[in-house]
């Protein structure tokens, strides 16, 4: 089979396109030609080996595909690695049935990032009805959807903070009440303009600068979830702020939610459906072949994309 790999942790650079055998399933395994493989942020921080769980080399990148199994059934699943590849060997308990009216392209793309926004919103953001939530990278894959989701949980008020006029305006198209420079230097004085006041829930994707301007922005018990550090700059935060100003600073990661079934089956469903509705559309930034993993690599660490990359592995 095709498949990227990389033998040194680095840059876009060390990933190759390569010849491997075809994997061979082990007991309670199941054996997926792949469709679609979902890129995301957080492969440029495993490709370096400083992503949250350590890697080993060689490695195939990839957390999260579509494709079909043994008896033709349509799956999707998340994974630790692998999926820049034509096929890979799965645990069959990790496989989630396909929806009918879902297409492999709107499958990739809510799987990670849709579960994530619900995950963020309804666990560690307790997002209420009537509530203003700010979602940054509004329009990337995880915000774009975190808007239409905050959107249809009823928020009082939407606020996404994007980079440039064109994402600014796709965060309006998708329901957001405003959309704010994710680069301003007076962040925190624009979102609390564009809401009208304090907030109650923040989707920190940045860290650095826009954590610390952020804070600020948040009424006594107003909740702040850390889903990213894409500028790579850790945060110190005195306790006494949080206890002063009734504070909850928290952070997400995907795969304590995908480790408690209960919890992630919830979450799994809720976004399955709304897209099977029409409730929830993934904004597709576009699908590459293998052959051009380096250069999407490139653009989502320049943050040159908008919405949710996928690889065809076909291609």
């Amino acid at each position: 089979m095709k498949a990227i790999q990389i033998q040194e942790f680095g840059g876009p650079e060390v990933m190759n396109l390569v010849e491997l055998p075809d994997p061979v399933p082990a007991e309670g395994e199941v054996l997926v030609e792949i469709n679609r493989a979902g890129v995301n942020f957080s492969d440029t921080h495993i490709t370096n080996d400083q992503y949250v769980a350590r890697q080993q080399l060689p490695l195939i990148p990839g957390i999260e595909f579509v494709g079909v199994a043994e008896g033709g059934r349509r799956v999707a699943a998340v994974v630790p690695n692998g999926s820049y590849a034509e096929k890979i060997a799965v645990p069959e308990s990790s496989l989630v049935e396909i929806p009918d009216e879902i297409d492999d392209e709107q499958a990739a793309g809510i799987m990670i990032q849709g579960v994530t926004a619900d995950g963020v919103l309804t666990i560690s953001g307790n997002l209420k009805p009537g509530e203003t939530v700010v979602v940054g990278a509004a329009a990337g894959g995880t915000g774009s959807l975190a808007v239409q989701l905050a959107r249809s949980m009823g928020a009082g008020k939407v606020i996404g903070l994007a980079s440039g006029e064109e994402k600014q305006q796709l965060v309006l198209d998708l329901g957001a009440d405003a959309a704010v420079d994710s680069r301003s230097e007076r962040l925190a004085e624009e979102v609390t303009a564009a809401a009208g006041g304090q907030v109650d829930v923040v989707l920190e994707m940045a860290g650095g600068k826009s954590f610390d301007q952020l804070i600020e922005t948040l009424r006594p018990f107003g909740r702040m979830v850390v889903v990213g550090i894409a500028t790579r700059e850790q945060n110190e935060l005195r306790t006494g702020r949080l206890l002063k100003n009734s504070l909850s600073v928290t952070g997400f990661w995907l795969m304590h939610l995908l480790a408690r079934p209960d919890l992630a089956r919830d979450s799994i469903d809720r976004v399955f459906g709304a897209t099977a509705r029409g409730d929830l559309k993934a904004v597709v930034g576009g699908t590459y072949g293998l052959s051009e993993v380096r250069r999407v690599h490139q653009d989502i660490a320049g943050r040159k994309t908008v919405g949710k990359l996928l690889l065809d592995p076909t291609r």
